[in-house]
């Protein structure tokens, strides 16, 4: 044999050993993967034998399914359209699916190893039992009301999130992002119909198919300054503690003043700390910031769950939950190192390096509510079998960490109550109870207007936490905090209504 014919030889010999690698590859490691592949079409119809679940919110089915007729047997529709859209997700037949529908599939769909029951019964009796059924933790009230008000809010704003949680349990209880969309073209047999609605919405300016209650972090402005209280009240100030204030203050090495947003707020030289949680003053915080120094800061907001991964919101138990964006807060140093009295003092209002999501805004308001026992969130109350038995309860409240003391917790609710009383928060008030808060407006750029914040909580006559909420309105400019406030006190009171 020639040597031209040897190297031919070699190259088909390598060319071969390169395709029974990739096949054994594709059968022993890639297998599963392919065969459950949301793109197999066997595996598609097959799923849709079998009617899936319903996710309930207070009794009624906000995800169902119906009988087509056709080659996918059952159709999944979603009753409450754009209001439930970013907590429910959807199930789409060629395209990855979402929320609590991807979170709980293997129940919804009879899958599950908890309803293999379900499946042996079938093997002798020829049925096709349905899926469990998922029962969500909502208000019903309440997430009707968040997603009227965000919608309808006074100031304009197109983009914002609320999201209400109780305060003792870390129950969710109400969760809109805004601007929403209807799931139902999205869950369509029609593939192109559905691809061609993914992709409108996928390319809108104002990213409907975001998760601002979760996935998303701005700066939280003022509301900030509730951690740095707390701060400050675990370094020997008190509520009563005379601190820095003043019209005006340049931190050292910047020559950028810092402004209260109206010149009434603590012009004096010197304001109480609860004052200046009451008044919502820049100046007092950006002073008392810089005076306990980047470390006691960056300390306390990691001890509330910034810049940590142990957050997840779906069951009470470790198996994961809907995707939550990480909490951060910046390193507050200048280039060179060290601490950077300008970038401090920014931090300290809320703006600079510091960003939160508006989950992370309720579990503060909520940790303060709780005595400082900040309790994990969930969404999912109980899963019932297709026969509504109950086969599996997450709903056991676990505490996720307690960032401050119960004294601590007690200063903060004083002052936060005191805000509502005589301060920034006076709309979101609620007859009857006593409701605290803090209001937030920051920067979201030169050219652009303020994002409007509220967190805040509420108590019943016996001092029992009731719901704990966050607002927030992106870009609402002048009015956007008191907006956020309103909001806010109409969903508590909506939760409060609904769980008498």
């Amino acid at each position: 044999m020639n040597a031209p014919l040897r190297r031919v030889g070699v190259v088909v010999m390598i060319l071969f050993g390169l395709l029974f690698a990739n096949l054994n590859w594709i059968q022993a490691y890639k297998a599963d993967e392919y065969r459950n592949s949301d793109y197999n079409g066997r595996v598609q119809v097959a799923e849709y034998e079998r009617k899936r679940g319903n996710i309930e919110v207070g009794g009624t089915a906000f995800a169902l399914s119906k009988e087509t007729g056709g080659k996918l047997k059952f159709q999944r529709t979603y009753p409450g359209g754009a209001m439930y859209a970013h907590v429910l997700g959807y199930k789409p037949v060629n395209l990855g699916d979402t929320g609590i529908e991807r979170l709980e599939n293997d129940f919804l769909a009879g899958t599950s190893d908890q309803l293999i029951a379900n499946r042996i019964k079938d093997m002798f009796t020829g049925d096709q039992t349905g899926g469990g059924n998922v029962l969500l933790t909502l208000s019903k009230r309440a997430q009707e009301t968040a997603y009227k008000q965000l919608n309808d809010n006074q100031v304009g704003a197109k983009r914002g999130a609320a999201i209400a949680i109780d305060p003792r349990t870390g129950a969710v209880q109400a969760l809109v992002s805004m601007p929403s969309f209807d799931p139902n073209p999205l869950a369509s047999h029609d593939t192109g119909e559905a691809t061609a609605e993914y992709n409108k919405l996928d390319k809108d300016k104002d990213r409907p198919l975001a998760n601002r209650a979760l996935g998303e972090v701005l700066p939280p402005g003022s509301t900030f300054k509730i951690v740095v209280a707390a701060a400050a009240l675990e370094n020997g100030v008190t509520q009563q503690t005379q601190i820095p204030a003043g019209s005006s203050y340049t931190p050292p090495t910047s020559g950028q003043p810092i402004r209260n947003a109206a010149p009434g707020i603590c012009p004096e030289a010197q304001v109480t700390l609860r004052e200046a949680v009451t008044e919502s003053c820049n100046t007092g915080f950006a002073q008392l910031g810089v005076r306990l120094g980047a470390d006691k800061i960056k300390e306390k907001a990691r001890a509330f769950g910034f810049e940590q991964d142990d957050l997840s919101v779906g069951e009470t138990g470790e198996k994961g939950g809907l995707p939550v964006a990480a909490s951060l807060t910046g390193e507050m140093t200048a280039p060179g190192g060290g601490t950077d009295p300008a970038a401090l003092a920014q931090s300290s209002i809320g703006q600079r390096d510091v960003r939160m999501t508006p989950l992370q805004g309720a579990l503060i308001a909520a940790t303060v509510a709780n005595d400082g026992s900040q309790m994990r969130p969930y969404l999912v109350k109980q899963l019932l079998g297709p026969d509504r038995t109950t086969v599996y309860d997450p709903a056991k409240p676990r505490e996720l960490r307690q960032p401050i003391s119960s004294q601590v917790a007690g200063d903060l609710r004083d002052m936060m109550v005191n805000v509502v009383k005589e301060g920034t928060g006076r709309k979101a008030a609620i007859d009857g109870y006593t409701v605290g808060g803090k209001t937030g407006t920051a920067q979201s750029g030169p050219n652009t207007p303020d994002h409007g914040w509220f967190i805040g909580f509420a108590l019943d006559k016996n001092g029992t936490p009731v719901s704990a909420v966050c607002v927030e309105l992106e870009q609402a400019g002048s009015g956007g905090s008191a907006e956020a406030a309103r909001i806010a006190g109409r969903i508590m009171a909506a939760a409060i209504a609904e769980g008498r």
